[in-house]
């Protein structure tokens, strides 16, 4: 009997309850979401690193093109974001002017936030008189910090938890408010996958490598990058309920029609990048960045 009840235990799923976690710090007058702490960690932690590649040889932009990229970077990736969320997964949020502008109740959108940061990028490069490619390569070396932390809230959270899972998977567990069936921690694996890996890919690339020389290189194993890794995900992941029947009937979860193009997309960028020259002798040879 007592080994029965320890195999009994050892088959048990997590309870997320019980992990102790909670959604925010509260301050007693406010509530500090952890959601909300990941943006601005990951929006810090991205400019900070930011600042860094610039001090290396033939960085494309200055330290005032970094502070812009910060402000407009910022705005790119909030309002994107939601408005990408209200596009792709909640239509009814564009009746709702007052729900719509409610970011802090949850809701952002990853391929809206990007295409948000893109026109930041695009509009930073333009007044700056900067080579859109070379700065989107410096910026996508520092995104993966924003994706690990906030999947990491997303887990906190209790949110876009995964599919059910079988007894095999000794780490499923159970979420507040997906019913009672053990389901796959997909938080977990995109802040794995798109975070932790593919941010250290790239930090390496960037790094230990001369790939920063390679227009286009970095950008393209970002999106290439995200797009497999997400796309992966997505067959653990639960799809939205209220895109539950779109994904039955397509095949594939608006996650992963999303990621599509940005797997083509990605590919391509890599293949002309080292299909092309290497920039410049003059930077490789030790140009400095553009006068502050």
């Amino acid at each position: 009997m007592p080994l029965e009840l320890a195999a009994a235990a050892a088959n048990a799923p997590i309870y997320w309850e019980n992990l102790g976690l909670r959604p925010g710090i509260d301050l007693g007058f406010f509530t500090l979401r952890w959601y909300s702490l990941a943006y601005l960690a990951g929006i810090a932690l991205g400019y900070w690193h930011l600042t860094r590649m610039i001090r290396s040889p033939g960085a494309p932009l200055a330290q005032r093109h970094a502070e812009d990229l910060f402000f407009w970077c910022t705005l790119g990736v909030i309002f994107g974001g939601r408005l990408g969320y209200a596009t792709f997964y909640e239509p009814s949020l564009w009746s709702d002017p007052l729900a719509l502008l409610s970011v802090w109740n949850g809701g952002m959108s990853f391929h809206g936030g990007m295409i948000g940061t893109v026109l930041a990028i695009a509009w930073v490069s333009w007044r700056g008189k900067l080579q859109f490619i070379r700065v989107a390569d410096y910026i996508a070396v520092n995104v993966p910090f924003g994706l690990f932390f906030g999947r990491l809230a997303n887990f906190v959270n209790g949110e876009l938890w995964g599919r059910a899972a079988g007894p095999d998977v000794p780490w499923a567990m159970v979420f507040p408010h997906g019913g009672p069936v053990a389901r796959h921690p997909s938080q977990l694996y995109e802040a794995a996958l798109e975070g932790l890996v593919l941010g250290i890919v790239l930090l390496c690339l960037f790094w230990l490598t001369r790939a920063r020389w390679r227009t286009g290189l970095l950008v393209g194993v970002f999106t290439l990058g995200y797009g497999l890794s997400r796309f992966t995900v997505e067959f653990f992941r639960e799809p939205d309920q209220q895109l539950a029947d779109f994904a039955v009937e397509t095949g594939f979860s608006m996650g992963q029609w999303l990621t599509m193009p940005m797997i083509l997309v990605g590919l391509a960028l890599i293949v002309i990048a080292l299909v092309r020259p290497p920039h410049g002798t003059a930077l490789r040879a030790g140009k400095t960045a553009p006068s502050a």
